[in-house]
């Protein structure tokens, strides 16, 4: 009986070892080295108004702690354009009528948006999947001008380079979202821009491992983040169950289940750029 016992503790302990190990090694695919954790990036750069600029409807589950954070951590005041209204998208569930998915996932980002405790949101009628192809002139005068209106200090945006995702749509709004800063700035007028854009980084390891030819893209055309932190992950589960059409997106884009996914996810990566000491140009 006690041979039986010793084996049925020895059995367990290697089950915990490799659990363990496997656990840990998940983790390790969404560390960046390269980031400072902090509780706020918002607060960290000391943040009191902040836009975000996005191009579909659910983008904002990227920036969900840091929107979330800005609120109930900073007090800042919070604002978010959503460009097109993700009529294109592949349902996933299927909840509703194909012709009617525009409207149905715009009112789920708007939905989110508010649970995230966001003041103040507005979804534009671009393409999706076409905003590279829409004017750009009028692209950037609309963020232009939300900008003079809103007066962020910080900009939340797409690195222009990969987009988060590698979608066409991200990489563009991220593109117009820089050109609008540098039209403010050369305004005849007292505000002249945000301080700091700050750019919605993805996980290299696990991009790379998962993302196939899209990930590996992304991972090699984005910058190292400078900055970590809390990723708010209730607010993401919140977040998808509020974005019913696309509830299943993580698990069927990465494989792995999206309640594994953000138990080894916990954390949103940024890269923190200071307009005085890195310009746009």
């Amino acid at each position: 009986m006690r041979k039986r016992t010793v084996a049925l503790i020895i059995v367990a302990s290697i089950l915990i070892v490799a659990v363990g190990g496997v656990y840990w090694f998940g983790r390790s695919l969404f560390h960046e080295p390269s980031a400072q954790g902090v509780d706020s990036v918002i607060g960290e750069v000391g943040g009191t108004r902040v836009v975000g600029i996005f191009a579909h409807p659910d983008d904002e589950q990227t920036v969900n702690g840091l929107f979330t954070r800005a609120k109930t951590h900073d007090d800042a005041y919070t604002y978010m354009v959503t460009a097109t209204r993700g009529e294109a998208g592949t349902q996933v569930p299927v909840v509703a009528r194909q012709k009617d998915l525009g409207t149905v996932r715009m009112a789920e980002s708007l939905k989110n948006s508010f649970n995230m405790g966001v003041d103040g949101h507005e979804v534009w009628d671009y393409p999706d999947g076409g905003v590279p192809q829409s004017e750009e002139e009028e692209l950037v005068e609309r963020v232009a001008d939300v900008l003079r209106q809103q007066k962020p200090d910080v900009v939340v945006a797409f690195w222009p380079e990969s987009g988060a995702t590698g979608h066409k749509d991200h990489m563009e709004m991220g593109r117009i979202t820089e050109l609008a800063i540098l039209e403010v700035a050369e305004d005849d007028a007292a505000y002249k821009g945000p301080e700091h854009i700050v750019y919605t980084i993805s996980p290299t390891k696990a991009l790379t491992m998962f993302g196939g030819e899209a990930g590996a893209f992304v991972a090699e055309n984005q910058p190292a983040p400078t900055h970590s932190m809390p990723a708010e992950v209730g607010k993401k589960h919140e977040g998808w169950a509020i974005h019913a059409s696309q509830e299943n997106y993580m698990q069927e884009t990465y494989i792995l289940p999206t309640w594994l996914i953000y138990a080894l996810w916990d954390n949103e990566f940024y890269y923190v750029r200071d307009l005085a000491e890195d310009p746009l140009r």
